[in-house]
């Protein structure tokens, strides 16, 4: 058997390939050494383990000795993982578009020894390939000056894609934000969910973003294209009923048809999503759905120390969906006739199938289970009744999966990615703490804890680990997606070691990858191997959370935990550097718009908190008055946060209805007409034994927070409107009590219409 210089490697990847008769090489300095001394051109491939097309062309071209002579002859070639190297892959992909006008994986490209790219293709077939590889060596060596000069005028057109100075900035705004939205839901397909035509990916940013501005404004126009797009995910095919999570994308308008991957990235960002849904609607099936991505995840995606794998492949070559589609007569075989005839009708089973292949579009006699309405629907009118119906399909569906793991199983990557690791932390950690589902946050704790002891390397972090092996230096996705899951483990249990975990790593962040000159942050780092262009990622990577705009997120967030401005001061450059694009494209910048929205709600450095009269000190306790936003617009809603920090030896009594002689702690707000005063929320007591009294008590301790949600009205005129905030408090120690105090605080916000 064959074996080339990826037999070296870890990446399931580039070991699919290390016995083609290929002489591949791994990305690296011998490989263009080698280019250079021979004066050869550079074949580069680049794909993923578990991308279908590259696995066609694997087995049409790279398995076959005759395709692999040619490029033997005229060529070194070199294979990437583009998930162990994305600063690669993006580079590459750009010039395959500016090429071609379109991308796609595998990605073929042409390089100069010195790396610059000078023509592109993608998938190849055979005969096509090996007409193609002769003609690039005719024109490499045949006409050298033009191959030249094109490769310049890449590399030039490549530096100016991939800047953001000749974008002009625009003011960070709410308007910025509505506009971008207004875009988006001007996409949303009312008939079958989703943004746009086919072939349909998770909406995962839009989603984000609709539901965080749904959140801070309560603009119920959002929620149709939220609910629809969830729900129609949660019933199509894409998602998968038996085995649980979502495949990558539909192949068609309606979410029936899916192209078979399995990513970890694309399921936890639809478990947060969800979660969220849930949060904004208490609808069930949204919870239900975290709970089904949960499910996958832990049976066929966590490993024994806990952290993620990446990704399942869709199927063997001509076999496509293989292990996830059904003929009737087979769910008749497991399931019994009667069982099979519920199942069949309510997954709408047919005898001629409804699955189309992918590639051909001719139907195969195979089903995709799917539903046209959800389980409660169709319970209200069965004779089984609403958890007779349940039980019996979870139980028909137990059935099924467990025949179905029999099958052949599609390729796992089981490498694990610091980033992706992260997006699913982060989502396992909101989830837990939104849904109250404590095992969630335990395993995002084990995963986040196998990233640190085991992926990190003299305070940095390492991008990949496979096989007892962790390496490569972390990108920017890495630092940003981990980090903000660390926050959200923080919020979820309040231990404060991932909060230092997190700022150690920012600190670093900070140092090594952000753009000092013009704000904003590089995809690789200062130590990163240089490339064609030092590249910002403006694209946002595809699905994947906008990394400058989770960036921005992060550092407000880190900036509100910890006090420190430095931390705001660089998101708001980031923000700002990013500003144009965000007005001129919505779609890719979600991520970066919710950044502006949390910018804008959260209130300024605490020196700005003095400036204003919002903090003030009467002994022993603080008194702090801060606002959710400084800006809103008529029909919003704000929450009023009040703050007492309670000396020790001192606190404050709640209501006491067997003791009314005590004056209780309160909030009062009242404002001029343009605000409307909501029910305050107060703080939970504590009770403890009155040491005068003998009784227990109701009483305040510590550091505790009263909330107030104020509404803009309707019909307010864009200006400034007022409002006062009025706390009466008594401080007490274990002898005594002081004089009743009232504190008082005038409040303004900016109304914009």
């Amino acid at each position: 058997m064959y074996t080339n210089q990826l037999i070296n490697e870890t990446s399931p990847y580039l070991l699919q390939h290390a016995h083609n008769p290929v002489d591949w090489h791994p990305w690296g300095e011998e490989a263009f050494a080698k280019a250079k001394r021979e004066n050869k051109p550079i074949f580069l491939s680049v794909g993923y383990s578990t991308c279908y097309w590259c696995h066609v062309m694997e087995v049409e071209s790279f398995e076959d000795p005759e395709v692999a002579a040619v490029i033997n002859k005229y060529f070194v070639a070199i294979k990437v993982d583009r998930e162990e190297r994305p600063d690669i892959d993006e580079q590459y992909m750009l010039a395959t578009q500016m090429m071609t006008g379109r991308g796609g994986w595998p990605n073929s490209v042409w390089l100069t020894p010195d790396g610059k790219p000078w023509m592109a293709g993608t998938y190849f077939p055979k005969q096509t390939f090996i007409s193609v590889l002769k003609q690039i060596n005719e024109f490499w060596v045949n006409r050298r000056d033009d191959v030249n000069r094109q490769a310049d005028a890449l590399a030039d057109a490549a530096k100016r894609t991939s800047t953001t100075a000749a974008i002009e900035a625009v003011p960070l705004s709410l308007e910025l934000v509505d506009q971008a939205i207004a875009k988006l839901v001007g996409q949303f397909d009312p008939q079958n969910g989703g943004f746009g035509g086919a072939p349909k990916f998770p909406p995962h940013g839009t989603l984000a973003l609709l539901i965080d501005q749904y959140q801070r404004s309560g603009d119920t126009s959002l929620i149709e294209p939220i609910t629809k797009t969830l729900d129609a995910m949660w019933l199509g095919g894409m998602h998968d009923h038996l085995g649980g999570g979502f495949h990558r994308y539909a192949t068609d308008a309606d979410w029936l048809l899916p192209h078979f991957e399995k990513m970890l990235y694309d399921n936890a960002q639809l478990m947060r999503i969800y979660a969220d849904g849930y949060q904004i609607t208490g609808n069930e099936r949204y919870r239900d759905a975290v709970e089904d991505i949960d499910r996958w995840v832990r049976r066929e995606m966590t490993s024994p120390k806990g952290a993620f794998y990446s990704a399942l492949d869709s199927g063997e070559v001509g076999k496509e969906g293989e292990a996830y589609v059904w003929t009737a007569d087979k769910i008749k075989d497991v399931l019994g006739e009667e069982d099979a005839a519920l199942y069949s009708q309510i997954y709408n089973i047919v005898p001629e199938g409804n699955f189309l292949e992918e590639s051909t579009g001719h139907k195969t006699g195979e089903n995709i289970p799917h539903l046209k309405q959800s389980l409660d629907a169709v319970a209200q009118s069965h004779p089984l009744g609403k958890q007779g119906l349940i039980d019996r399909i979870e139980a028909m569906e137990d059935k099924l999966l467990r025949d179905r793991l029999t099958w052949p199983q599609p390729h796992k990557d089981d490498k694990i990615l610091t980033s992706w690791n992260g997006l699913m932390i982060d989502a396992l950690a909101h989830a837990g703490r939104v849904l109250e589902e404590p095992k969630y946050i335990d395993s995002a704790a084990a995963a986040a804890d196998f990233i640190l002891q085991s992926m990190i390397r003299d305070g940095k972090l390492l991008r990949t680990f496979r096989g007892g092996t962790a390496k490569l230096p972390g990108y920017l996705d890495d630092y940003v997606y981990f980090c903000k899951a660390l926050l959200e483990l923080h919020a979820a249990t309040d231990q404060r070691r991932w909060l230092d975990e997190a700022t150690g790593l920012v600190d670093f962040m900070l140092a090594e990858f952000e753009d000092d000159a013009d704000g904003g942050f590089f995809f690789t780092g200062d130590s990163h191997e240089a490339l064609i262009v030092r590249s910002k990622n403006l694209g946002g990577g595809g699905n994947m959370p906008n990394t400058n705009g989770i960036a921005a997120q992060l550092l407000v967030n880190l900036a509100e935990l910890t006090g420190q401005t430095k931390y705001r001061d660089s998101a708001e450059k980031t923000l700002q550097s990013f500003s144009g694009v965000m007005a001129k494209q919505p779609h890719t910048t979600e991520h970066l718009l919710i950044g502006v929205s949390r910018y804008l709600a959260t209130s300024a450095a605490g020196s700005e908190k003095t400036a204003e009269g919002n903090t003030k000190r009467v002994d022993p306790i603080t008194f702090t008055v801060g606002l959710s936003k400084s800006q809103a617009r008529p029909g919003e809603t704000l929450t009023v946060t009040v703050t007492l920090d309670i000396d020790d030896g001192w606190h404050l009594y709640a209501t006491n209805p067997e003791a009314e002689f005590l004056i209780p702690t309160k909030v009062s707000v009242t404002s001029d007409a343009a605000i409307t005063v909501g029910e305050i929320v107060a703080p939970k007591p504590e009770s403890r034994t009155d040491p005068i009294l003998k009784t227990e008590l109701n009483t305040y301790a510590g550091k505790i927070e009263f909330k107030v949600p104020v509404t803009v009205d309707e019909a307010a005129k864009s200006g400034t409107a007022t409002f006062t905030v009025v706390v009466d408090s008594q401080a007490c120690d274990q002898a005594r009590c002081l004089q009743p105090e009232k504190t008082t605080f005038e409040m303004k916000v900016k109304v914009r219409r």
